[in-house]
């Protein structure tokens, strides 16, 4: 057998070498793709525990709880207890107060007086309602009688006194008219204390007064212009060619400035249709009309006296001290009465009907000798609630009622002092004796 040569053997192995250069990167890759595969599901299984185990609960678990208990805790503890306790307190949880606490509110935002104001004024609903105070407490001068106090008269009254007093006169009235009239107030502690405060303000502002209306003074200042431009016109301007219009403007305001000044100063010092307000609701419709009370029995000085006299208390006191309640202003104005006795203080009247210091008048004079009735000068009392001056009492007032009364000569007094007139109209001399035929036109009789 023989030897095979080098290079027979090396012609042979070529193949395989060739293929082993061939074969070789892709054993190598698969080599790597293996590795790759292994160390891939060794990193997966890794990983995957890794992130299964350790990023999920951290990232879930904490995350999660993280947006969720502070996120949710920010959002709804701690902006729920913000909304819900420091909100609440100012708008629902003062009223949850206790009564004792909230009435001792002394402080007041301006907010809280304009509502006080419109809870006063009827403007605010609590429940289906409205609560109208005004509506009997008047807010603005009036001229005409209102039975129940105006909302200055009670302010004062209770300026001094507590929110929780008010609260029992509003919510557990005594007397009858009140219980009526107060019947189904829904007003809780707060709301009371913001009345009480509108009214502890409302004693500085008072009532308001009416708007005044277009007066003579007005119109008389308006014609002074006019006659005053008219004037300089024709003295000195000359704007006007046609100077008959400044003399018409001048001849009109002189007639009309002439009739005010003239009118006014005849009637200066009169006070006709005078009606003042009381310190109390005292009603002659009432007493001299409904209850026929004598004038005599209050005024009771009328018959022997100069003037017929103001009664005192303690003429009220002789029917009021059983009558406590009245039925059209309760106890409100008796009260007043029996606390000015109380205190032993008279009742400040304002007085009507009053006459200059020269001129003489005598109440008994008229009454008691002329057998006068009281309607004659103050007009029917009988039917006034709220009493004023009828006459405007000028002289000639006085004199045409002279003019035109009879003297009753039947009495003893005219008997006494015309003796020769009362035969004569005994006799049928006369037929009639008039004030003006006993002196009643002399001067002297009544300026002395």
């Amino acid at each position: 057998m023989s030897k095979v040569s080098q290079a027979e053997k090396i012609k042979y192995l070529l193949p395989f070498i060739f293929l082993s250069f061939i074969l070789n990167p892709a054993l190598s890759n698969s080599l790597q793709v293996v590795k790759t595969l292994k160390v891939q599901v060794k990193d997966t299984a890794k990983t995957q525990k890794k992130d299964t185990l350790k990023v999920q609960p951290k990232e879930s678990t904490n995350l999660q709880v993280k947006d969720s208990a502070k996120a949710q805790g920010k959002d709804t503890s701690k902006i729920q207890v913000k909304d819900s306790t420091k909100v609440q307190p100012k708008d629902t949880l003062n009223n949850q107060l206790p009564d004792s606490v909230i009435y001792k509110q002394t402080n007041f935002s301006t907010e809280e007086l304009i509502r006080g104001a419109r809870l006063f004024n009827g403007l605010v609903y609590l429940g289906d309602k409205s609560i109208n105070c005004v509506a009997c407490h008047n807010t603005h001068v009036s001229d005409t009688l209102n039975w129940n106090p105006d909302a200055l008269e009670i302010s004062r009254k209770y300026l001094d006194k507590s929110a929780r007093d008010l609260s029992r006169v509003l919510l557990k009235p005594i007397g009858p008219k009140m219980k009526l009239v107060h019947k189904g107030f829904q007003l809780t502690a707060g709301d009371i204390v913001l009345i009480k405060a509108y009214m502890n303000k409302f004693v500085g502002i008072g009532l308001k007064q009416n708007k005044p209306v277009i007066t003579y003074l007005l119109l008389l200042i308006i014609a002074s212009v006019l006659f005053l431009l008219s004037s300089v016109d024709v003295v000195i301007r000359k704007i006007y060619k046609d100077q008959r219009i400044n003399w018409a403007i001048l001849t009109f305001t002189t007639i009309f400035i002439t009739w005010i000044l003239a009118v006014n100063a005849i009637a200066f010092g009169r006070a006709k249709g005078f009606a003042p307000a009381q310190p109390i609701k005292f009603s002659h419709a009432v007493h001299a009309g409904q209850n026929k009370t004598d004038c005599n029995y209050c005024h009771y000085t009328a018959k022997i006296s100069k003037t017929a006299g103001i009664p005192p208390g303690s003429v009220c006191l002789n029917c009021h001290f059983l009558v406590r309640n009245g039925t059209r202003s309760g106890a409100t104005e008796i009260a007043k009465v029996l606390k000015a006795i109380d205190d032993k203080k008279p009742i400040e009247w304002v007085r009507i009907y009053k006459l200059p210091d020269f001129v003489f008048f005598s109440h008994e004079q008229h009454v008691s000798a002329g057998g006068i009735t009281c309607d004659a000068c103050h007009g029917n009392v009988k039917e006034m609630n709220r009493l004023y001056q009828v006459p405007d009492l000028s002289m000639g007032w006085c004199i045409d009622c002279h003019k035109t009364r009879k003297v009753n000569l039947s009495n003893e007094y005219y008997k006494t002092y015309y003796s020769d007139l009362y035969d004569s109209l005994k006799a049928g001399k006369i037929d009639s004796v008039r004030v003006t035929g006993i002196g009643g036109r002399d001067c002297g009789k009544c300026h002395y």
